[in-house]
């Protein structure tokens, strides 16, 4: 669209009339200056005055909302936004600290640029790969190298300068885009300078104005991954999936590795495109059984030796580049020629991607830079062509299985980041080097969780050598792995390296299972936050500076990070001392629900808490209300999925869900919103799910929604659009669930709980004491000694339940009696007798819930 000056300056008595087109406030013959936002604005030097108008590989956008702003133009030309005052002194010749000044104009963060300046404060980016890291160290035999993380988009100093001078460009190909090498004259500048002083929300989203947004990820994404580095069959793939089912555990992507292709140097290597048919006889077929499953796959491409003459396409790809197929020479990659590209899609990948391939796992680790096209990095540019092949030409929404290239690769996502040791340091680094990414917008990371490989020989110090998967390690992983964008188990070709949930023996299969049925049950909330993503271009995991950017706190506990606008995760990246694990945590202002625990917590302070191994720290904005899925899926397939509303302790709350077809490329459009809110007032709580706003195809007009209330006595009397009606009380959660009958999402719903008196305090811990309880109790018997005989205190600690849950009239009554004996196990545990025995029984039950008074 077109733009206009909304506001001009009389100076040196004449208007100053700027152009009508993408915001440029001045140009002259050598000169031009773009106002893209208030915070953001193009400097151009030209010295042949021959500007540049085509997209490049970090600035696609090129047409800008109308922005206020004045020009002054004399001797010096002055261009003023609410934020910011450029000054350059006219036909001075290019930007340098004597004719180009940006400052901060008053009522908005102060500061004074000069060409030159360094940044002092940068934040940090994202780097292409983890690839041989141990945390943050690439670990090359004995020399140890820190990853150098590339500078992000912003800084604690407030100022951002982009230098795209030399980047590469678009040929503006109406068929499809292609790289155009920049022809500027020498000394030519293109820069994007950005002021924001704290506000770094602001600062991504005017970076996305001329960079462009994050893409929202197909829904599948967000489910569980599986993926190995191994030789599967067609039959040990059923299998797998077999016993996923039998263990309900959902999952949504298989991952399949190289040897999907043949790999034995006669039909394939690396590098390699025909089925292997001694694993995979018939190839639709699996394919076909997988999607009626409700599975999505991808398959490994390591794509750099190009197309061999044993392919089964070759002689069609000959044909595309001109090539003689009867001289049997190997085709090289030339990801640089369009004829090259087109021909792998037409002949090779898009056949598959009918026959069910659903996208592409690239992985390029070999010569960094096209063959034909100087400097053109191979990484940023397969990213391009794979994602903008699916963007044009099918009618899926586009996904990408790869490595981060560089600026402007956030367009073209997921990332994978590559080939990890396994060890705690590697667990310590991710979370940082996960919302860190969001400083580029990189926001999609899927991390090999659980570590790819064991750390042996010359390669990890002896101390941090693993030489087996350490069950506690992997529940950690995947505990964080569930908090992130994408949940994605992967490791090397080594029969040591087993990561199934049932490979650990039962204790550790069902912490494994609840991990990854809980990142189902938050499958909405998500979900949204995905979209929010690309509506906002704030990631879902996002560093605390995002939402808290005046307290120092915020920068030094680096592992911590917002997961969306409501949670915050404080990740345990470290190993138990006697079952528990303590870590500090950083609480922001306002109070936080700690969900584990049923703790709510005052903000504003560094608390220490202690995790089982079946625990992890997730924290909540006290009074949210969030979306979660009600009851248990297989997939994230469906439209119409049953939704809990979830309803958080200590005030009102209000959400937005989003929702859309899932795979569908228009999304921008084609999707709905539901407006969720709950309201407090002294006795009362009503909580509110309003009409669904928007279309979508294959939306269900139908849904079953539900909404429990955590934290909450039993209500005298429950209400569903003024209707009386019932409830039960789920005595884990100290819950109260009301499932609504099947309603139209059109219409409205009102749900009323009335309580008989001021809401008493169940957000005290309470859940968390008796969840650690009642598992040792029940425990006791068959662990330690299954003779003692306990008391009618101690008993009704392991009945606490099944004694609210059959009563739940009588929740305050046996909380509170829960409550004082938990206070008084000392004395309690005394009937126990003197003995040594006795002694040692009341310890251990003792340690096992890591008793404090």
């Amino acid at each position: 669209m077109k733009n206009f000056v909304l506001s001009a300056i009389v100076a040196l008595g004449a208007i100053f009339t700027a152009s009508a087109v993408n915001n440029v406030a001045y140009q002259d013959a050598t000169v031009r200056f773009t106002v893209i936002t208030d915070g953001a604005v193009r400097m151009e030097y030209a010295p042949d005055g021959k500007f540049v108008d085509d997209k490049s590989f970090v600035a696609v956008e090129r047409d800008y909302a109308p922005v206020k702003y004045t020009v002054k133009d004399g001797s010096w030309v002055e261009i003023t936004t609410p934020k910011m005052k450029l000054r350059y002194k006219k036909g001075s010749g290019a930007f340098t600290e004597k004719n180009t000044e940006i400052k901060g104009v008053k009522g908005a963060f102060l500061f004074t640029w000069k060409p030159g300046m360094k940044q002092q404060a940068n934040l940090k980016g994202t780097y292409r790969t983890l690839d041989r890291c141990l945390g943050d160290v690439f670990s090359p035999g004995k020399e140890k190298v820190k990853l150098p993380v590339e500078d992000g988009v912003i800084a604690r100093d407030g100022w951002t300068l982009i230098d795209d001078s030399k980047n590469f460009l678009f040929d503006g190909n109406t068929d499809w885009d292609w790289v155009k090498e920049r022809k500027a004259a020498d000394g030519a500048q293109d820069w994007y300078f950005m002021a924001y002083g704290n506000d770094y929300k602001k600062a991504l989203g005017d970076y996305a104005t001329f960079a462009g947004k994050m893409p929202l990820p197909p829904r599948y994404v967000f489910g569980y991954w599986w993926s190995r580095y191994w030789a599967y069959s067609d039959q040990e793939m059923r299998d797998l999936i077999d016993k996923m089912d039998a263990y309900q555990i959902p999952i949504d992507v298989l991952v399949v590795d190289m040897d999907w292709h043949y790999t034995d140097n006669v039909r394939g290597g690396w590098t390699g495109f025909t089925w292997n048919k001694s694993l995979f006889p018939e190839p639709n077929k699996f394919l076909n059984y997988l999607r009626d499953k409700g599975l999505k796959i991808t398959l490994n491409l390591h794509p750099a030796d190009g197309v061999m003459t044993w392919e089964e396409k070759y002689p069609e790809m000959c044909a595309e580049v001109g090539m003689n197929p009867a001289e049997k020479k190997n085709i090289p990659w030339w990801g640089s020629r369009k004829d090259f590209t087109k021909g792998l899609f037409k002949h090779i990948l898009n056949p598959m991607e009918k026959e069910g391939v659903d996208f592409w796992w690239l992985d390029w680790q070999q010569y960094p830079n096209d063959l034909l096209v100087d400097g053109l990095s191979n990484t940023w540019w397969i990213n391009y062509t794979f994602f903008t092949q699916q963007e044009k030409f099918t009618n899926k929404r586009p996904l990408l299985y790869h490595r981060w290239g560089g600026l402007g690769n956030h367009r073209y996502q997921i990332g994978f980041s590559g080939d990890t040791y396994m060890g705690w340091k590697s667990l310590d680094y991710q979370p940082y080097f996960n919302h860190t990414a969001s400083n580029v917008l990189y926001g999609f990371w899927s991390h090999d969780i659980g570590g790819h490989m064991l750390g042996l020989g010359d390669d990890i110090a002896p101390e941090d050598a693993m030489d087996h998967v350490d069950p506690e390690l992997y529940i950690r992983w995947m505990q964080f792995g569930a908090l992130s964008p994408v949940l994605r188990t992967h490791s090397t070709k080594d029969n040591r390296l087993e990561k199934e949930p049932w490979a650990f023996g039962p204790e550790v299969t069902d912490v494994l299972r609840d991990i990854i049925q809980q990142r189902y049950r938050m499958a909405p909330y998500i979900y949204t936050t995905a979209r929010q993503a690309h509506d906002t271009s704030i990631s879902m995991c996002r560093p605390m500076y995002y939402d808290y950017p005046g307290a120092e706190e915020a920068y030094q506990f680096k592992n911590q990070y917002m997961f969306g606008d409501d949670m915050m995760i404080a990740p345990v990246t470290s190993p138990a001392t006697n079952g528990f694990t303590t870590i500090k945590v950083w609480l922001p202002e306002g109070k936080w629900y700690e969900m584990v625990s049923g703790t709510m917590l005052d903000g504003g302070q560094v608390v220490e808490r202690d995790f089982a191994l079946d625990e992890y720290p997730i924290y909540v904005k006290a009074g949210a209300v969030l979306p979660f899925t009600g009851g248990k899926v297989k997939n994230l397939t469906a439209n119409d999925d049953p939704v809990e509303v979830t309803v958080f302790p200590g005030g009102n709350g209000e959400f937005k869900m989003y929702e859309d077809a899932g795979v569908s490329k228009n999304y921008e459009t084609e999707c709905a919103w539901t407006a969720l809110s709950s309201k407090r007032e002294d006795a009362r709580l009503t909580v509110n799910i309003a009409p669904r706003q928007g279309k979508y195809a294959g939306m269900a007009q139908n849904r079953d929604f539900s909404v429990r209330v955590l934290c909450s006595e039993a209500p005298a009397s429950v209400t569903v659009n003024g209707q009386k009606a019932d409830y039960t009380y789920d005595a884990k959660e100290l819950a109260v669930v009301v499932k609504l009958p099947k309603k139209a999402c059109g219409t409205a719903t009102e749900v009323v709980l009335n309580y008989a008196g001021p809401a008493h305090n169940l957000a005290d811990g309470t859940i968390g004491r008796a969840k650690r309880v009642v598992k040792t109790i029940n425990e006791f018997k068959s662990k330690c000694n299954p003779g003692r005989l306990f008391n009618d205190e101690v008993a009704d600690l392991g009945s606490f339940y099944v004694g609210i849950n059959y009563n739940p009239e009588n929740v305050i009554e046996w909380v509170n009696k829960f409550n004082t004996t938990y206070n008084n196990l000392p004395e309690v545990f005394k009937t126990f007798g003197d003995n040594d025995r006795a002694k040692a029984d009341a310890q251990w039950i003792f340690e096992k819930i890591n008793y404090k008074k």
